[in-house]
């Protein structure tokens, strides 16, 4: 396999983790409308290819498993990791602002 390749085959599979953590996020905690949806699946995505190598690493070191994955198996499993995380920080700021900005609104005469 040639070094282009193997980094083209790393990048999809960290999209493809980003991904599956953004979908895995949506049995949890449902977006309340389509444009919130779309912007954390969007968030979601976006950290999990940002910080999804970084984040396989860190996970593999701290379960002591680091030497038994490869960069795939990193790279997918940080990218959800990340992934899952975004979306779930996301919604839970989205929420804790759209609530306090309704106590807001009610307030106004």
């Amino acid at each position: 396999m040639t070094e282009m390749s193997e980094a083209a085959s790393l990048w999809v599979v960290k999209g493809l983790g980003a991904i599956a953590g953004s979908a895995i996020s949506l049995a949890f905690l449902l977006p309340q409308r389509r444009r919130e949806a779309a912007i954390r699946f969007a968030v979601g995505v976006a950290c999990g290819l940002v910080f999804g190598g970084a984040a396989g690493v860190k996970l593999a070191a701290e379960l002591g498993i680091e030497g038994m994955l490869g960069p795939a198996e990193l790279m997918l499993s940080g990218s959800a990791a990340a992934s899952l995380c975004a979306w779930w920080g996301l919604g839970i700021l989205m929420r804790f602002f759209g609530q306090f900005g309704r106590a807001a609104e009610e307030k106004q005469p």
